[in-house]
């Protein structure tokens, strides 16, 4: 296809197409003129890749970059895939905050004998939200977290079922970054209305 019908398909303007080939996100098309190119599925592919990372996820252009070099060199890993395109594994896999909190998340990971990198951004997050809890005086501990980690696993299992059956690696990052990002403000929406529901049955008149 010419860049016109990719940006028809893709939803790309043209110019921020040209921006993505000249700094390397999108490779170069396959040159029929001196100034035109043909763009085939694969381009279409990744350019709503780096639709959904950049929009979807707020990552800047060099950090895609990164991420999109990283998901190249393990497209036959679709674990690894995964974790790059969602933000569960760190570029370069740098280590985590080490904090008391930071232990209890660590003893929440061993007793649900969950398979997670000892550098997942999500450690952090679960560790400053306890000491965040405790700091306004509400003192959780990682044991109050394990039935909402048990539901977290239902979750997750529907989660990766929506991505059976598809193929190609870049599809099916986007199809993940997409459900997991756009799906999450719905499943907060849920657990608001779960919570009225639940209150009106406990404290309704």
């Amino acid at each position: 296809m010419r860049i016109s019908e990719l940006s028809r398909r893709s939803g790309v303007s043209v110019t921020t197409i040209k921006y993505y080939l000249r700094e390397g996100l999108l490779p170069p098309g396959r040159q029929t003129a001196a100034t035109q190119a043909e763009y085939d599925d694969q381009h279409l592919r990744r350019l709503r890749l780096i639709r959904a990372l950049t929009g979807v996820r707020g990552l800047s252009v060099s950090t895609t970059r990164e991420v999109l070099d990283a998901l190249a060199e393990y497209t036959g890993d679709t674990h690894r895939l995964l974790g790059l395109a969602l933000g569960s594994i760190r570029v370069g896999e740098q280590p985590g905050v080490d904090t008391p909190q930071a232990a209890e998340v660590e003893a929440l990971v061993r007793e649900l004998d969950w398979d997670v990198h000892a550098s997942a951004p999500a450690r952090d997050t679960l560790a400053e939200t306890l000491a965040s809890l405790r700091a306004l005086g509400v003192p959780l501990d990682w044991r109050t977290l394990l039935p909402y980690a048990r539901l977290a696993e239902r979750t997750a299992a529907l989660d990766l079922d929506q991505l059976e059956g598809l193929d190609d690696p870049l599809e099916t990052a986007e199809r993940a970054l997409l459900l997991t990002v756009l799906l999450e403000p719905a499943l907060l929406a849920l657990r608001r209305l779960a919570q009225e529901n639940e209150s009106a049955r406990r404290h309704g008149g």
